[in-house]
């Protein structure tokens, strides 16, 4: 069964953020039925209310509609709306004719009057901030924003309300439209940065390994490349020695066999400088990346004076623990701790945030972690007699503890 919230939680962090603001938007609609519609209800007759809540809750439910599509459209999910946005906009321009109308034409009563006004400057407000979110240009959201202000003067001006009352209205309409359209084009301005943030975040991941495999490639590339070649050519001869019944031939052998096995050490030189790590770079590394990720991350402890082994080791824990905490769930804090404890170096790395519920720290197989990378790890502490526990410890609390000993015996190598 799926815990409340789930959801949430399974989410990007772009993808949160665009939920946030399409909810907001709606939320809107929501004010703009509450405040232009609902109170009707305290000031005029229950039929006149239940017409003008009836008129905002349409257009409340369009501007909805319309901000959820716009927002697709900057995302580039949709073609623009644009005949949702003429619809809004002729929707927007009945409604405020009416409110206008009905205060100079209805029922006489200071409450008509207001209900109708707040309808009226609800409907250009709201109106005029939901159809900013299909504007892309911003002398083009001006430009709206200068139109609906205008048009609201010129509708009142006509219908009988005063020069001065007409203006008041434009620049009530101007400051409220232009303060909505404002926050719309900043939402979008900022939803469009979160994503691309996001995409420059994993570019820069896959550069990095980019980099690491050219430079992997071109060590292995110069070490290998001229001794296959002298080996080339030595088996050559021998080849050639052995047709003619010459004795050199098996010296040249030797000599391949030599090289051969001088070729497969500097192999392993070049993949153990390849796999080694140094647990203080590693330690500043994590720190500073999930500080610039927003995680606030906390080392302690000191990793002076141990041993090459340890360290690589214990490095690559701080690696994959430091991705995991990246990747998957919402942390807002990491603690990552160092200490003794009886001639053992015991690492701790605690962050919040995880989906999962309380349980107790695993010491199986990669399963009880959930992923094929504690397993290696498991698999390179165990090399060095060391030990390795992953799992959630409380409420989304997840915490990982690496204990190896100090005199961890190196990392066998592979020779076949």
């Amino acid at each position: 069964m799926r815990r409340p919230g789930g959801w949430w939680r399974r989410k990007s962090t772009p993808e949160k953020v665009e939920t946030y603001t399409r909810w907001s938007f709606h939320f809107f609609g929501l004010i703009e039925f509450a405040v232009s519609g609902l109170t009707a209800y305290g000031q005029v007759d229950a039929r006149l209310a239940s017409v003008l809540c009836l008129l905002v809750g349409v257009h409340a439910a369009l501007c909805m509609v319309t901000a959820s599509r716009a927002l697709d459209w900057t995302r580039g999910r949709r073609e623009q709306p644009l005949r949702m946005l003429w619809v809004l906009g002729a929707v927007t321009a009945v409604v405020a004719v009416g409110a206008v109308a009905l205060m100079e034409r209805g029922p006489a009563g200071e409450g008509v009057d207001s209900a109708a006004g707040a309808v009226f400057g609800g409907a250009l407000t709201f109106g005029a901030g939901t159809v900013a979110l299909g504007v892309r240009n911003r002398r083009r959201v001006i430009a709206l924003v200068g139109g609906f202000a205008v048009g609201a003067g010129a509708v009142s001006f006509p219908l009988g309300r005063p020069g001065l009352a007409a203006l008041a209205t434009a620049g009530f309409i101007m400051i409220g439209s232009g303060f909505l359209a404002f926050t719309s084009v900043f939402s979008v301005w900022l939803l469009n940065a979160v994503y691309e943030l996001d995409e420059a975040r994993e570019t820069r991941t896959r550069l990095a390994v980019a980099e690491e495999r050219l430079r992997f490639g071109r060590d292995l590339h110069d070490v290998m490349g001229r001794n296959l070649a002298v080996i080339a050519l030595k088996s050559e001869l021998a080849v050639q020695l052995a047709r003619r019944g010459r004795p050199e031939a098996v010296e040249q052998m030797i000599e391949v066999q030599r090289i051969a096995q001088e070729s497969q050490r500097e192999v392993r030189d070049v993949v153990r400088g390849y796999r080694e790590a140094d647990l203080e770079v590693e330690l500043a590394g994590a720190q500073g990346v999930l500080t610039a990720a927003g995680i606030e991350c906390e080392v302690t402890g000191e990793t002076s004076g141990l041993p090459a082994e340890v360290q690589s080791a214990l490095g690559w824990v701080v690696r994959e623990a430091t991705t995991n905490v990246l990747r998957h769930g919402d942390a807002g804090r990491c603690a990552v701790v160092v200490r003794m404890s009886k001639g053992h170096v015991v690492l701790t790395v605690e962050n919040d945030g995880v989906a999962g519920t309380s349980g107790v720290v695993g010491t199986g197989s990669a399963s009880d972690a959930g992923g094929s990378g504690l397993a290696g790890l498991r698999e390179r502490l165990s090399a060095v007699g060391g030990t390795l526990e992953a799992g959630c410890v409380g409420k989304g609390v997840f915490r990982l503890v690496a204990e190896v000993p100090l005199t961890a015996e190196p990392v066998l190598e592979v020779t076949s």
